[in-house]
């Protein structure tokens, strides 16, 4: 069982200790006519296909409803260590997407790319997967998993989420980072800490931070002063943003927040979001 250690350039991030699931079992590479073959999947006249070649041709199988086809050619490519197949394969059993819904299998794989991928370039295109699977990790870290190591652990939570929020810079990251210290889970209560994080993912776009943030500046809190106009701005974005059902306390935030500001906050709300909105154009 291996232990990821971030590299000394990030000596206060985190994962001092995060003991990371075993690595999935070793699969046998199988080819596209479904007989195994020890040096994977081959094209035309028997030419070995790249890694990035099966990982293209497994999610066309999917796509076309070839469930088994095509997870046994992202297994293959994950065994590798492509991180995009890994990525693949863990939300396809986080969510059971074609699959069984498993989260240790899910576990293991979102861990394989924080062992096999953590010091990535930050601007490499797979480091979107990289950044995803460490959010995926404290997530599951948050609640634990029932029947499985993998206990709750708010600390470990916020040190995955805090790697990918400071090295990869991911919003989402950026966004769980801030709810542990508004909530005061596992960490100790910092609004103005929070509002910092929320500010960097509100800025990306990612609208529950916009929500989060808007909430913080319209009512106020500890260390940070009213700023009703501002915060409805915000909020007004993350409600035209919002739009599962999971979203309802954006929408709630959002309708509380303009019910109780004044006309002259209303609009001046108005008046930043013009300006927000050239500004990002």
């Amino acid at each position: 069982m291996r232990i990821f250690e971030p590299s000394a350039l990030r000596p206060l991030l985190l994962l001092a200790a995060v003991v990371l699931a075993p690595a999935l079992a070793p699969t046998l590479a199988v080819a596209f006519d479904g007989t195994p073959g020890a040096t994977g999947p081959s094209g035309a006249a028997g030419k070995p296909r790249t890694v990035d070649e099966i990982v293209r041709l497994g999610t066309q199988a999917l796509r076309s409803g070839e469930t088994a086809k095509g997870i046994d050619s992202l297994r293959y490519a994950a065994d590798q260590g492509h991180a995009g197949a890994q990525w693949k394969l863990g939300r396809m059993y986080a969510e059971g997407e074609g699959v069984e819904r498993n989260d240790i299998k899910a576990f293991e794989y979102f861990s394989q790319i924080a062992n096999m991928h953590a010091d990535d370039n930050p601007a490499a295109p797979e480091a979107r997967f990289v950044a995803d699977a460490f959010v995926a990790l404290g997530a599951y870290y948050l609640v634990g998993i029932p029947n499985s190591k993998v206990r709750r652990d708010a600390t470990r939570a916020r040190d995955m989420f805090a790697y990918a929020a400071s090295y990869f810079g991911d919003p989402d990251a950026q966004y769980n980072l801030a709810r542990l210290y508004i909530d005061g889970d596992g960490v100790n209560r910092d609004p103005r800490f929070a509002a910092r994080w929320l500010g960097l993912a509100a800025h990306k776009g990612q609208y529950q931070a916009q929500a989060a943030l808007g909430g913080l500046l319209f009512k106020g809190d500890e260390g940070i002063p009213r700023q009703g106009a501002r915060g409805l701005m915000w909020l007004t974005l993350a409600r035209d943003a919002a739009a599962g059902p999971d979203d309802k306390w954006v929408v709630d935030l959002y309708e509380d927040a303009f019910t109780n500001a004044s006309s002259d906050e209303r609009a001046m709300a108005l008046v930043y979001l013009e300006q927000y909105m050239k500004a990002d154009r």
